[in-house]
């Protein structure tokens, strides 16, 4: 008999007007690390928030047997006590605080209700000799990167005596360096006993740490695979979105013309460190229909030369020449930055793209007010008209253009976020990590959207730390390293080789 530490029985939870989940079924072995795959808006998060009581007992149907016993969890805290830890994608850490405090946050080291904070460093010393970071706990968590923020949480759920930890795409927002060190982190906790529950739409990790990967598909268990050594990521794609999909990114032949828009020797300074020179003069240039990729690793100063062309929405001592259509143009802020046809769709949707209490209509036309009013009186016939176009046209998966943003899968948030932007009716759309997130079957359809932006005549700039989709995507490379333009590569010439081997050879000249 199998020894499960966890056994998810005919799991059915439904909202108004939607069953988000249908009978699904999700067995975890004890010591294993177990792959929860599927879409955007598959049910992945939400059955993990059944299990850890966000959803509590009595609002769903079907049974939650823990360590041979069932439990009906009321609250986040009674799966804490069981050893029951959850970390979501947005991690829950206070950035004023210590690294020490925030791993006993709500699990305080206390006596006669007075805090022992001596005990409190010693054990979060302990805590982080165990996941491997040489941090001082007394150290506030804004001063560190997100790599060594994400282990904190980790360390944090180790505090809680975790058992069954899951985490809800803990890499999303990690380089590959700090990719490879956590997930070998989760590799050394199963080591230790502790068994995994990982989401994640980045396959390759998948398939290098998971002993079984279970497929969730518009909320009911497709399957669960053995990962034998010879599970592909296409075999996985197939689970997740019922065909194979054998191109990755679609097709696509580029109409590219003249040049439209151009950077020349542009400067930018750190506005927390004045002396810090970030960027340090790059040139650009990017033709009308042209996808051009800015790659590099994390930290190089992409979405910083990103937001600061956009209005110089990011840095001080902003110097260089912007050129549109042969002609210098001047912009210093956001608004003049849409008037001169610039478009920018932020890395990180939820906070800076989205109004996330709000519905789809007023996040589609918020940039572009101007464009569903008259005489400055805003045409509410005009602005449902606009919002069901891009909702049809982007495909956006919705019952109702007033459902709150918030309630959208991610794929579907960054379509509302791509439809406000081309709302503005850009000529030049900075797409700043514009597939972070997001499964592999919405990726696809973003693809497509960026395509016809192309062909349609657009000039698209397009970050991202992914190599093979900057490779797949892109028309022509810039290579940037430390805040520098250090290689710029056409279509047929680049790989990922040929794209590191300019990071490194930077480097050496550094040296």
């Amino acid at each position: 008999m199998e020894d499960y530490i966890l056994q998810m029985k005919d799991i059915t939870k439904t909202f108004p007007g939607v069953k988000a989940l249908n009978n699904v079924n999700i067995n975890v072995k004890r010591g294993e690390v177990h792959a929860l795959i599927g879409e955007n808006g598959a049910g992945k998060s939400t059955l993990m928030n059944v299990l850890s009581g966000i959803y509590p007992y009595g609002t769903y149907t079907g049974d939650i047997v823990y360590e041979g016993k069932e439990c009906r969890f009321t609250n986040i805290k009674d799966s804490e006590k069981q050893g029951i830890v959850i970390i979501h994608q947005e991690l829950a850490l206070i950035p004023y605080l210590s690294i020490a405090e925030n791993i006993f946050l709500g699990n305080e080291r206390a006596k006669n209700s007075f805090i022992s904070w001596r005990e409190t460093k010693d054990k979060a010393a302990e805590m982080l000799k165990r996941i491997g970071l040489s941090e001082n706990p007394n150290k506030q968590i804004i001063d560190i990167g997100v790599g060594k923020q994400q282990l904190v949480e980790i360390a944090k759920a180790l505090a809680k005596n975790v058992k069954l930890l899951i985490l809800d795409e803990p890499t999303a927002a990690l380089n590959e360096e700090d990719s490879d060190h956590l997930l070998n982190l989760i590799l050394e906790l199963k080591q230790q006993g502790i068994s995994s529950i990982l989401i994640s739409h980045k396959l390759n990790e998948v398939v290098k740490v998971a002993d079984r990967v279970t497929v969730i598909r518009d909320g009911a268990t497709i399957e669960t695979l053995e990962n034998d050594g010879d599970i592909s990521e296409d075999r996985i794609i197939k689970g997740m979105v019922g065909r194979d999909l054998t191109h990755r990114f679609p097709e696509h032949t580029p109409k590219i013309g003249e040049v439209v828009f151009e950077v020349r020797d542009w400067n930018v300074y750190d506005p927390l460190i004045p002396q810090r020179r970030v960027i340090k003069d790059m040139n650009i240039k990017v033709r009308k229909g042209e996808i051009v990729g800015l790659s590099g690793l994390m930290g190089a100063g992409r979405t910083e030369f990103a937001m600061s062309i956009f209005g110089k929405a990011y840095g001080t001592h902003i110097s260089g020449q912007l050129l549109k259509d042969g002609k210098e143009i001047t912009i210093n802020n956001i608004r003049q930055a849409i008037e001169k046809g610039i478009a920018y769709t932020t890395e990180d949707r939820k906070t800076a793209g989205l109004n996330l209490i709000d519905n789809i209509k007023n996040n589609i036309t918020i940039a572009n007010l101007f464009g569903i009013s008259r005489n400055y009186v805003i045409d509410k016939g005009r602005q449902t008209k606009v919002a069901e176009e891009f909702r049809r046209k982007l495909n956006i998966k919705t019952p109702s253009i007033l459902q709150n943003v918030g309630n959208l899968s991610g794929g579907n948030q960054q379509k509302v976020v791509l439809s406000k932007w081309i709302f503005t009716e850009p000529d030049i759309l900075i797409l700043d990590e514009p597939t972070r997130g997001i499964d592999i079957g919405a990726k696809y359809e973003i693809y497509k959207i960026i395509n016809d932006l192309a062909d349609s005549g657009k000039s698209v700039i397009f970050i991202s730390s992914e190599l093979p989709e900057i490779l797949g995507v892109c028309d022509r490379i810039y290579v940037i390293n430390e805040g520098k333009i250090v290689g710029e590569l056409d279509k047929k010439d680049a790989s990922q080789e040929s794209i590191m081997k300019c990071i490194m050879n930077s480097n050496r000249e550094v040296i």
